[in-house]
């Protein structure tokens, strides 16, 4: 993983899911298995509640000219 960008997405049981958008590094696959990884590491690391429920892998986050993240246009 090189970098990602987490957002708020509307979910009809929940109200509202945490959703991760994950820029993948060179060679390194998206698949199932990486994501299942990925959301052990974030409940052993910060809280078993906030963990990611769903995983974006991604080509490319939008960002401004300066380099911030465009979260906006990752929920459109």
């Amino acid at each position: 993983m090189r970098e990602c960008a987490v957002i708020g997405r509307r979910d009809e049981a929940r109200g509202e899911i945490v959703e991760a958008h994950v820029l993948r590094a060179e060679g390194a696959g998206g698949d199932a298995e990486v994501a299942s990884r990925l959301q052990a590491h974030v409940k052993a690391t910060i809280a078993p509640y906030k963990y990611p429920r769903s995983i974006v892998f991604v080509t490319a986050l939008p960002k401004t000219p300066t380099g911030k993240i465009q979260r906006f246009r990752l929920k459109a």
